[in-house]
Formats: structure tokens, sequence, C-alpha cells
């Protein structure tokens, strides 16, 4: 601190400054289970022009016309699947995350939560910060895998919220991280212990990612790229020879062809040609959320033993476990070098 930070003149009003922030950013969840809610997350949510790259003249009548008129209820009842007495899966992790993380890291970083769609906002937990004297801030998507779609935008969020800022903090941004030796280790030591922990010998492990169109593949994006890279060092780390390991791609929506195999094809088409043991897992998620605990964990297994299988275990992500904390902390020391 400078001599006139330490010594301001009398008629100065009070500033906080020379903080180090860190913002970790999910993707965001409705405030509440029902429609309405839900609604305007998903208005938020798909009218993201990189979430979904369809001109808005034609997309935004086909969204407020259609697919807000008819999807919040159905999505209203998945999310009641799997909503606890804390709220959002999503949401209380990730304060659990960053709970953690503070502990972890000490006063000499504040560590704060954003959602990219819903509460609390980037732009909000931005100016908090501020607020609170951090001039340098770590940016952290929590995305293994860089997409367009995900890591881009919330670095467009933040952009937006610093054009509002008469005093902006310096920036870094947590890269993405899907072949760091700390991510895969991370995993492997969670998956692990997660199978070791089995009341059966599982046949195949699917390692089920985010899907994305397959457009998006052939603009550029890395994200397939990135995935399959994860897959195959993952898969190494684990070490398991007798254990037949595929990668698949989950949450299809619209008539766009999607990065394939889609994942509900595999479990119908698996349990169909005899595997009966089946495993799970979703390491593109840094915590579980709607995706895993109701798509994968409860119609996941709907569509494995509907077709004929018979043991299925969706396994946990990361979350605030050990493993996934120590793998964090890592990170962000690594990022935040020569700030603290």
């Amino acid at each position: 601190m400078t001599w006139q930070q330490q010594h301001p003149p009398a008629d100065h009003p009070p500033v906080a400054s020379d903080n180090v922030g860190v913002l970790l950013v999910n993707l965001g969840t409705p405030d509440e289970p029902d429609p309405a809610a839900v609604r305007r997350y998903l208005g938020e949510f798909l009218s993201d022009r990189r979430v979904v790259e369809i001109p808005q003249l034609v997309w935004q009548p086909i969204l407020r016309g259609i697919v807000l008129t008819t999807r919040p209820k159905k999505s209203a009842h998945a999310y009641r699947q799997v909503w606890t007495e804390r709220g959002s899966p999503l949401a209380f992790i990730t304060r659990d995350q960053t709970a953690a993380l503070q502990q972890r890291l000490g006063g000499a970083v504040r560590v704060d939560y954003a959602m990219r769609y819903g509460n609390p906002a980037i732009r909000e937990r931005l100016a908090a910060l501020m607020q609170a004297g951090c001039e340098r801030v770590l940016l952290a998507p929590l995305y293994p895998q860089y997409s367009g779609a995900t890591t881009a935008t919330v670095v467009d969020k933040a952009g937006d919220a610093l054009k509002g800022m008469r005093w902006q903090p310096s920036l870094r941004v947590l890269p993405p991280y899907h072949d760091d030796p700390l991510y895969i280790s991370a995993l492997a030591s969670s998956i692990g212990a997660q199978l070791d922990a089995l009341e059966f010998t599982p046949e195949m492990l699917l390692l089920s990612f985010h899907g994305m169109p397959r457009r998006t593949l052939e603009l550029g994006d890395p994200y397939h790229c990135q995935c399959r890279k994860t897959a195959r060092l993952l898969e190494a780390g684990l070490g398991r020879p007798g254990l037949r390991i595929e990668t698949s791609f989950q949450s299809r929506f619209g008539r766009a062809k999607w990065l394939e195999p889609a994942t509900d094809a595999v479990l119908a088409q698996e349990a169909a040609n005899g595997t009966r043991r089946l495993v799970v897992a979703a390491p593109g998620f840094a915590a579980d959320c709607l995706e895993t605990l109701e798509e994968l964990a409860i119609r996941g297994r709907e569509q494995f033993t509907a077709a004929g299988g018979e043991h299925f275990r969706a396994l946990d992500c990361l979350n605030a476990s050990e493993p996934g904390m120590d793998m964090l902390e890592a990170l962000v020391r690594r990022e935040l070098s020569g700030w603290i």
C-alpha cells in the first residue's frame, strides 16, 4: 500500500483497495423449481447468441412463441426431481466449493461465486468484489473443456460488466484445464474410489459430456476435441484394463445434428447388446446438476433398464470433494502467481 493510500486527504471518500478476488462461475439454475422461474432462466439462457447461433429475427419468435410456452413446465418437473432442502444442487454445491476454497486460501484472497444465467449475476458479484477493494480478480469459469457457448460467454458477460465500471479491476481468466494433470488426477481418484465402492462390478464406464451442435465443431470450436482428450487421458489415469470405457454426449436440443454418439442412444444400445452392468460419469461437469442428477441418474437408469440392463450407477461429479478441491486450489493458486 502506498503512502498516499495510508494517509489520504481528510476530505477523501473512503476507498477499499489493494485486495485480490476470485470469482467462480458456473452455468446457472432457476431460483425455484416452478414454471415461472424456469421460464425466466430459459429465456436468458436461450437468448444468448453464443448458445443458440440462429439469427435472432428467426430464433426469437420460435423461442417466445413455442419454446418458452411449452418447455418450462416439463423442465420444472425435472428440477423438482433433484431439488433439495438446500435448493438447487448446482447452486449449493457451488456455494460449498466457494466456502471450501476461501478456507484454503485464507485471508489473502476474497472468494465469491456467480452464475452465467440466473442468480447471483456476474455483474453483481464483480461489483461486490470491487467494493471490497479487489483491484485484481481471477475469473474462474468452472468448465474444464472450452466452448464458445460456455467459457467464452462467461468472459463476454464479464466484459459487459466492466463496461459499466468507472474503476475496473485487472482481470485474469482461468484457462480451460481439460488435459491438466491436476484435473485428470482428481477425476481418476474420485471415479476410482466410487468404482471401488460399488456393490457390483461394471462391464462398462460411459463418460458422458454435455453435447453441442455438430456445427460448432465444423466452425472451429475445440470442445469436441478437448472432451475426447480428457477421455483418453482419464482412461489411462484410471488404469483399469478390464473395464471398457466409452465416450458420449448428452442433452440434445432441437432438430440440429449434435455431437455423437448420444448418451441416451448408447445406454439403450448397450443394454440391447447384452451389457448388464454399466456406470456413467460426467467429467465435464464441475458440480452435480440437473443434467447429471436427473438426465443421467434418473432417466439414464430408466433408459438402460428398459432396454434390458440390470445394474446402473451414475457417479458423483468432483463437487466439493477433497480431490476436487485439491485440484481447484492448485489451479487457482497457479493463476494467482504474482498477485499473492
